[in-house]
């Protein structure tokens, strides 16, 4: 028992680290789309790209678009920090709801920014190790208490 209860907080502080990443990520986000720095944002998003190759003129739509992603990198980041204060005690519901949500931000990140070259394994990819252990971590600790 004191095996699961260990790996229940590994992915708790897994997933703690990777919410408030992402949260950070989220306000940074919005806040270059606030200040008018559509260029910015996307800078520090695609950060594997020469920043003066995403200088230009943006269309507002675009400013939105990439607002629209701060905002969803703030709730998807806040989902699973909050998620993981009740993996700490083995919430069956908080699992599944964490591995949803971040593990399908991830999946979209990995298949659409690293595969395509445009971001740094700092912090991007880490983060995406780091959920991806998180998980797995978590759904092992389940696999062996059902068995037990």
């Amino acid at each position: 028992m004191k095996t699961l209860s260990l790996l229940f907080k590994v992915s708790a502080i897994l997933w703690i680290i990777w919410g408030l990443v992402h949260i950070l990520a989220g306000v940074l986000t919005m806040k270059g789309i606030l200040m008018d720095d559509i260029s910015g944002a996307i800078a520090g998003i695609a950060d594997a790209v020469d920043p003066s190759s995403l200088q230009m003129d943006y269309p507002k739509a675009a400013g939105a678009i990439i607002g629209q992603h701060g905002f969803n990198l703030l709730w998807i980041g806040l989902t699973t920090f909050i998620c993981a204060f009740f993996i700490w005690k083995g919430n069956k519901n908080a699992i599944f709801l964490a591995a949803l949500t971040g593990g399908l931000a991830d999946l979209g990140y990995f298949l659409f920014m690293d595969l395509g070259g445009f971001v740094k394994f700092m912090p991007g990819t880490l983060m995406t190790i780091v959920s991806s252990l998180a998980i797995l971590t978590s759904f092992y600790a389940l696999w062996k208490r059902q068995k037990g």
